[in-house]
Parts: structure tokens; C-alpha cells; sequence
């Protein structure tokens, strides 16, 4: 079976991942029938396939997953389409210490949106932005590689800038009050200037309301300079009879849990 003969000396050589036409160039097999053995493989679960012709090889300690861990595979798969991508939310939240438990969903910032993965037990959603590219990331040793992840500033930014893919307002305030032990003012600052101001105001507030002053006031020269107007904590939620915010322009529309 040459296909598993491929697979078994990439590992032996300390590979991981490999596409279909790696394994035809090698063997002189067509593609078809590389698929045909590939299959083979993919049913007892000795490789899976989180993109058509991306494959990866599974070790035994992730037999039960069905898949490598995102970090381990995301890179790869990137840089084989040459797409630019860090992870990012609470993914990102959970590499500074501030996640309570693993998150169900992986997400990854790319340019534009590209539909999910499913790979045994692993799901990756994208989430779109389209300047990633200037965004401040990390790198960080996985056991196959490395992995880009946005800084702790940038993660808080998001959080409330994309809060329906971190569990919502409430979900985001609760990993914050861990994460703002991994943030320093002046990246934040660095941050939020590339960010939309509504994120800014909406992390200004929730900073002062855990009684991190020193971030909020970092954060509060350029609310004043730049947002317009006032912006919702929550923009799918009412503003009818809502309290505002006069020092960061914001409608409190999320009804939060006490402070600690």
C-alpha cells in the first residue's frame, strides 16, 4: 500500500502534513488512485483531511479527536493557500492565561471569509478583516511549528469588537478581568489605533468597570478625540431607556454581572 508507506515515512521523518499530489509526484500514482489508498487511511483514522488535498497525519495521542489541535495544523494550511491569518478571541485569550476552558470553536482572522473547517472533533471558523496584515501578533512554539496569535491587546479589542464570536458582552467582560494581567497601556494604545473606535469605547468602559485605571485611562485621549458619537455596548440589543456613558460616548444596553 504505497500511500501508507508515504505516510509512514513523512513520520519517520519527523512530517506531518502533505498534500495529495505529494504523495502522486513521490509514488508515480495518479491522483485517483492516491485518493482511493488515502481514503483507506482517513476511514482508520491514521490521517485526516481539513481541506480537500490537505492531509495530516494523526499520533496516537489525538486518535480520539480525530485531528491535530488548530495551532498545529492552521499555519500549514495557510501558508500552503498564502493566506495571511493569526488566531485570535478566546483562542487567543486562552494562550495569555485567560480562558476559563478550552473553547468549542477555533477562530482564525483572515482577509475575507472562508467557509468552516470540520476535522474529527475540530472545528475552525474564519473570521474576516481585511487589514490582518497590520495587526500586532505573537508567535508562539507548537510541537509541529509555529503559530501566530494576536497580542492581548489586540485580543481585548476584539473581543468586544467581534463579541458574537467570543460568547458575547458578558462572556468577553469575564476573560477580560484575566486578561488585562498580560496587557501593557502603551501596545493597548498601539492597538486601538487600528482598530474601530467603537471597540475602544466599548473596552474603555468595561476596563473602568474592573477597576483597571490605568488601561481605561490609556484608552480615553482617543476615545475623545475620535469617536463622533455615542455607539451601543451591545448593537443588536435595545438602546430604548438604556444608561449612557457620557466619558465614553456609550449606551450601556447589556445588562452585565455585579462587579467582583
Amino acid at each position: 500500500m504505497f500511500a501508507r508507506e508515504y505516510v509512514a515515512n513523512l513520520a519517520a521523518r519527523g512530517g506531518y502534513h502533505f498534500t495529495t499530489d505529494d504523495v502522486s509526484k513521490a509514488t508515480g500514482r495518479s491522483r485517483s488512485a492516491v485518493r482511493a489508498q488515502l481514503r483507506r487511511l482517513k476511514t482508520r483514522g491514521a490521517i485526516a483531511e481539513p481541506l480537500r488535498s490537505f492531509h495530516i497525519t494523526i499520533p496516537p495521542e489525538y486518535r480520539s479527536r480525530g485531528c491535530l489541535p488548530a495551532e498545529q495544523f492552521i499555519p500549514q494550511l495557510m501558508g500552503l493557500i498564502g493566506e495571511p491569518y493569526y488566531l485570535a478571541l478566546l483562542n487567543a485569550a486562552q494562550r495569555y492565561g485567560a480562558a476559563h476552558q478550552r473553547p468549542q470553536v477555533d477562530k482564525v482572522i483572515v482577509r475575507k471569509n472562508r467557509p468552516s473547517i470540520e476535522c474529527g472533533r475540530v472545528r475552525v471558523e474564519f473570521v474576516a478583516r481585511r487589514d490582518l496584515r497590520r495587526m500586532p501578533v505573537r508567535e508562539f512554539n507548537t510541537p509541529r511549528g509555529t503559530a501566530r496569535y494576536s497580542t492581548p491587546e489586540l485580543t481585548a479589542l476584539e473581543l468586544l469588537g467581534y463579541p458574537n464570536h467570543a460568547g458575547g458582552v458578558s462572556n468577553a467582560l469575564a476573560v477580560l478581568r484575566d486578561l488585562v494581567d498580560a496587557m501593557e497601556a502603551e501596545d493597548l494604545v498601539e492597538a486601538a489605533r487600528l482598530s474601530p473606535v467603537s471597540w475602544s469605547q466599548r473596552l474603555g468602559y468595561l476596563l473602568e468597570r474592573i477597576k483597571e485605571i490605568d488601561l481605561a485611562q490609556a484608552l480615553h485621549p482617543l476615545v475623545r478625540a475620535r469617536a463622533q458619537s455615542f455607539t451601543p455596548l451591545r448593537r443588536s440589543a435595545s438602546r430604548s431607556g438604556a444608561e449612557r456613558s457620557g466619558a465614553w460616548k456609550l449606551i450601556v444596553n447589556v445588562d452585565l454581572e455585579p462587579d467582583e
